[in-house]
């Protein structure tokens, strides 16, 4: 029988972390009300603190992916691994506003960082040299089965008893992940005396070396060379839509939004989980096809089709058509990060390996920029009209400019000149 390339271990344990990361930012929508019902806090308030959490963990992601070449992967995982524990458990003692922000917006989004923005792009091009498009892609999709399995049971725990008893469930998978990671987790390949699974190379040729320089200087100093590229706007200026429509709009509002219309805690949690079966689809499938399409015209595609879908959600609602409702739930979820893998690829084409991870983290601070951007905007709106409405509306014009954007890419501009 053929041994189990441990390439494919790796992904196991960065797909389960990655969940965990992934639920509890997620938990935000099943959060919003019950923190306002029991402070008193104003929505916006509440969307502020949820909003820096995203900007935080976005803007740390080219920060994260130099220490990673510098720490290694495994410290790296034990380190924001904790600090997403210590931020969640702070979060069951807060009194005040100011607390909320200062241990959700910085302690959380901090230990968020490596999960959700550089691990994905890490792990596929340190740990496999075949199967990348598909290895991002089921990575990215675990964000979304986070969602799956726990918004739900997060719901009933909140509906029957607390949201502290929600958080603390988080908690204990935080806990089993972070013994997993120090017992299993490894930095690279050639730790093992392996190779990356696919590659033909001796292992020490296809590892890239360990960079001597100064993690922070490394991350602005690759930012220069790649603000010198059209492709890094187009791609970033994308992303940033990406991140007001998924992230900041639906993951921290979509609750909030359907109970403005009635329609119970448990069900709206469960539309949104819903959205993460069809998401996890869309997305790992999204990760295939990346290997075999133009990933700019698959960009295209997801952009357009999320669009459509934001159009139809508030027309679902008004209308109170239930069925159209899981029309939407359907197609977002389909599309919701399923242009993670294109972008991914894109910024590999054209900045090579080597520089991917910090290239694509400081792409993914446009994303963040705009889910913070989205979260707090989402509930200054609420606060300001009693809906979400226009904020929805809003976001579906945005992915038109979205498709512009990654239509402006060429071919012959993904060729590396850096």
């Amino acid at each position: 029988m053929k041994k189990v390339h441990y390439s494919w271990f790796i992904l196991i344990i960065s797909f389960f972390s990655i969940i965990v990361a992934g639920a509890l930012i997620a938990s935000s929508g099943v959060l919003m009300a019950p923190l306002q019902e029991e402070f008193g806090w104003e929505r916006s308030t509440i969307s502020l603190g949820f909003g820096i959490s995203l900007l935080f963990y976005g803007l740390s992601g080219p920060f994260v992916a130099a220490l990673l070449e510098k720490i290694g992967l495994r410290k790296m995982m034990i380190i924001f691994m904790s600090s997403l524990i210590i931020g969640a458990t702070l979060t069951l003692f807060v009194t005040d506003a100011w607390q909320f922000i200062l241990v959700w917006g910085v302690i959380v989004g901090f230990g968020c960082s490596l999960f959700l923005t550089t691990l994905s792009p890490f792990v596929s091009s340190h740990w496999f040299e075949k199967r990348r498009g598909l290895v991002v892609g089921i990575l990215t999709a675990s964000t979304a089965t986070g969602q799956l399995l726990f918004l739900p049971l997060l719901a009933v725990i909140i509906t029957n008893s607390s949201w502290r008893l929600a958080l603390l469930t988080l908690i204990v998978f935080g806990i089993f992940m972070l013994i997993i990671i120090c017992l299993f987790m490894k930095d690279k390949p050639v730790d093992l005396g392996l190779r990356p699974f696919g590659a033909v190379a001796d292992p020490i040729k296809t590892e890239l070396e360990v960079s001597t320089i100064n993690p922070i200087a490394n991350a602005f100093m690759t930012l220069r060379l790649a603000m010198k590229s059209k492709i890094f706007w187009l791609l970033g200026s994308s992303f940033f839509i990406c991140g007001f429509t998924t992230n900041g709009l639906i993951g921290t509002h979509f609750i909030s939004y359907c109970l403005s219309f009635g329609i119970p805690l448990l069900t709206a949690t469960s539309l949104l989980s819903f959205m993460g079966v069809f998401n996890l689809v869309g997305t790992t499938l999204s990760g295939a096809l990346s290997d075999k399409f133009d990933n700019r015209w698959l960009l295209f595609i997801y952009y357009f089709l999320r669009g459509l879908s934001l159009i139809i959600l508030p027309y679902a609602l008004y209308s109170g058509n239930f069925t159209l409702l899981v029309i939407f739930t359907i197609v977002y979820g389909l599309d919701w990060i399923a242009t993670v893998p294109p972008t991914i690829n894109l910024t590999r084409k054209r900045f090579g390996i080597k520089s991917t991870g910090i290239v694509f983290g400081w792409i993914f601070a446009f994303h963040q920029a705009g889910a913070a951007t989205a979260a707090y905007s989402g509930g200054l709106v609420y606060s300001i009209t009693y809906s979400y409405t226009s904020a929805f509306l809003f976001a579906s014009i945005t992915c038109l400019f979205a498709c512009l954007f990654v239509v402006l890419i060429k071919k012959e501009d993904l060729i590396q000149k850096a």
